[in-house]
């Protein structure tokens, strides 16, 4: 249940907003309508695009579901081109630092998201100017994130200044969410008071997405894979995700014919896949475009086990979303990456999938092949996967968790006598998902 005690206005700004569908958008969309339904005043800053359909234009104001939306006039010309781009958030900046200036008072909070970057920098100085109180909800960490897949933006000077700003705006919030502990513990990093960080994790919903069982799956039957174990990978093929583990595990066990890779979804990197897939003559490889919301129970169920995967160097900058939504299905995870990041560890703490190391494509297959060879393990796996996700990241324990962070942490004064440095246990159980004492949800 949503805190009824924020008695305040909420305002989130975020670049893309319902009926948009990508995953910015449906977090904060989820998030926006349970709110309002649960008393508080909504208000959504946003842009009047759609990240699939650049063509699209948006009413500029109307109500959704008892959310305000004001949807601000930008630039267009789209994710193609890096100066386009840069205009684009630019156009961004001051329409929606505009929009925020007539909408804050000393009586609102505003949260503000990662798309466009540094978003927060405009809406801590329109905060500051207006009375109102700032939470930042980091979907990432940007220009890390810019540096690490070698852009020069997030190196040298240039990265050092946007990251000073960047610093300044979550030093400036009352309240900065990060997606899990390894994050909190980089933005803590960075000088950020461990009393102003909370950890809040992405979420699926779990009424939406459910667990099928392979006989009863009709995408399954559609695409031929009744009797085969699936390996699933669902969601964006993106620059962040490592693949080359996954092709070489494939290559391993082409000689299998019960064991298929199924990816569903697109991305950066979704053609570079599919043609070093073909390169390699791997026909235990299909590829499949996303689907829609409605079927995401059944292309979840599609798989026997999923993959998550996501460059080292990403490590604490992203956590992928992906695994909220298998977790929902009920299947385990095999993730390639890190073996002591964030998701891995939720799979050791839930025991519900393994890690392995990028690059370590025969340890990979040799995971995938215990399971495809004991079915009794892969369900109980995917069982206790569903119950982690019930008990931690299922979409109404999110929204009750926004509820406390929103209604009860901006009281930050009546916190920080009990909490100290980040090495005092009080921080560690913070980093766990908790905070101070009355504010642990039940």
């Amino acid at each position: 249940m949503v805190n009824r005690g924020v008695g305040r206005k909420v305002v989130f700004v975020n670049r893309f907003f319902y009926p948009d569908h990508s995953a910015t958008s449906q977090l904060l969309s989820d998030l926006a309508f349970d709110l309002a339904r649960g008393g508080v005043v909504v208000r959504v800053v946003t842009s009047r695009l759609r990240y699939d359909d650049p063509a699209a234009s948006l009413a500029g104001r109307e109500e959704v579901g008892g959310v305000g939306v004001v949807r601000v006039a930008t630039t267009r010309f789209g994710r193609g081109r890096l100066v386009g781009r840069a205009l684009d958030y630019l156009s961004f900046y001051v329409s929606a630092g505009w929009a925020l200036w007539r909408e804050l008072d000393a009586r609102t909070v505003v949260v503000a998201k990662t798309d466009p970057p540094l978003i927060s920098v405009v809406a801590a100085a329109v905060a500051r100017l207006r009375g109102a109180e700032l939470v930042n909800w980091l979907q990432d960490l940007f220009p890390e994130v810019a540096g690490a897949l070698g852009m020069r933006l997030g190196r040298g000077a240039v990265g050092g200044a946007l990251r000073g700003l960047r610093n300044w705006s979550l030093r400036a919030a009352r309240a900065n969410v990060v997606l899990g502990r390894c994050m909190a513990e980089r933005v803590i990093a960075e000088g950020v008071p461990a009393e102003q960080v909370e950890v809040v994790h992405n979420w699926a919903d779990g009424a939406e997405v459910r667990p099928v069982v392979p006989g009863a799956n009709a995408l399954r039957r559609e695409w031929g894979l009744d009797g085969r174990f699936v390996v699933g990978y669902s969601g964006n093929l993106g620059r962040a995700h490592e693949f080359a583990t996954v092709l070489e595990a494939a290559e391993r066990l082409r000689g299998r014919e019960d064991v298929v890779f199924l990816f569903i979804g697109a991305g950066a990197q979704r053609r570079q896949v599919e043609e070093e897939a073909a390169r390699r003559g791997l026909g235990n490889v299909l590829f499949k475009p996303y689907q829609p919301r409605e079927r995401l129970h059944e292309s979840l169920s599609a798989g026997d086990v999923h993959l998550v995967s996501l460059n080292p160097a990403l490590e604490g900058l992203i956590v992928p979303s992906k695994f909220y939504g298998i977790a929902a299905a009920g299947r385990p995870t095999l993730f390639v990456g890190d073996t002591d990041g964030e998701i891995a560890r939720l799979l050791w703490e839930g025991d519900c999938g393994y890690a392995v190391a990028a690059g370590d494509g025969a340890g990979l297959a040799a995971r995938i092949e215990t399971l495809a060879g004991d079915r009794g393990l892969c369900d109980a796996m995917g069982a206790r996967a569903r119950r982690l996700f019930e008990g931690r990241f299922d979409r109404a324990v999110a929204v009750r968790r926004w509820g406390e962070v929103l209604g009860t942490k901006l009281q930050v004064a009546s916190c920080k006598s009990q909490v100290g440095s980040y090495k005092s246990q009080v921080a560690r159980d913070k980093l766990e998902g908790g905070g101070c004492e009355s504010e642990v949800p039940s």
